[in-house]
């Protein structure tokens, strides 16, 4: 018996990077997946990849600003699968990097906070209204190192992400009588899309990131796809509030 056989999960930002990992993790455990992304071409080759391996999966094109599109991509999980035991709210943006708190752009600040803090609140508030009814469930929210400490030159996303630990840790408690865990994960540079388009171009910026670690690497999608499959699972039965951190010893320095 795998992991998740027999349960449903939804991926938001799933399209590549950590998000289709963990939806492969997931698939390849025995869940049903739902995977959804504004970025139609990558959700597709995601659902094909989970397909190709023997897994279950839908895609469904989701913009997390849009109270009506969470909504429905959650009733179109449960109506395709008939429940829905673990999500993973992974999908956000990095903003405008580089660039100290008074010179930053406040369209742009909207944004991460509309898509990496908004976003979360309300597909939590979608997936609970689901779990409550099934009286169990999962969820698990991609934030970052950068929600434990500060980044410079990052304000933007910092807060979004410090944002996101603590609607973790408060809904944590809100629902753990009622069968419900939520977590947190906390990457230090991962190898994702979000992290090359930082570092395009720029190999001094590469280097910085890489020395920062301990461990002298990025981490890999994958690596954190296993932490998030862990959480989903029952595995982590005894586990709710906690940000789980995969920082190749960042934090430890």
């Amino acid at each position: 018996m795998t992991q998740m056989e027999g349960k449903v999960a939804l991926i938001t930002g799933a399209a590549s990077g950590i998000g289709r990992a963990s939806a492969l993790a997931l698939a390849r455990e025995g869940a049903a997946v739902c995977v959804s992304d504004i970025n139609d071409a990558g959700l597709a080759e995601t659902a094909q990849l989970v397909t190709d391996s023997g897994g279950r999966a839908m895609s469904y094109h989701c913009d997390v600003t849009d109270v009506s599109q969470i909504s429905a991509m959650v009733e179109a999980t449960v109506a395709a699968f008939g429940r829905l035991d673990a999500a993973v709210n992974n999908a956000g943006i990095s903003g405008r990097f580089f660039q100290r708190l008074h010179e930053a752009d406040d369209d742009m600040f909207d944004r991460v906070i509309n898509v990496n803090m908004r976003g979360v609140w309300h597909c939590m508030k979608a997936e609970l209204n689901q779990m409550l009814g099934q009286g169990s469930g999962s969820i698990v929210n991609i934030a970052s190192v950068a929600g434990l400490i500060g980044a410079p030159k990052a304000a933007d996303y910092t807060a979004s992400k410090h944002a996101v630990v603590g609607l973790s840790k408060s809904a944590a408690l809100d629902y753990a009588k009622s069968g419900i865990r939520v977590n947190a994960v906390c990457p230090a540079y991962t190898n994702t899309a979000m992290v090359q388009g930082a570092i395009q171009g720029n190999p001094i910026m590469a280097s910085i990131m890489t020395r920062a670690i301990p461990l002298g690497r990025l981490g890999q999608p994958e690596e954190i796809a296993e932490a998030v499959l862990w959480l989903c699972s029952d595995a982590a039965s005894f586990v709710t509030g906690h940000a789980l951190v995969l920082d190749g010893g960042l934090l430890a320095m």
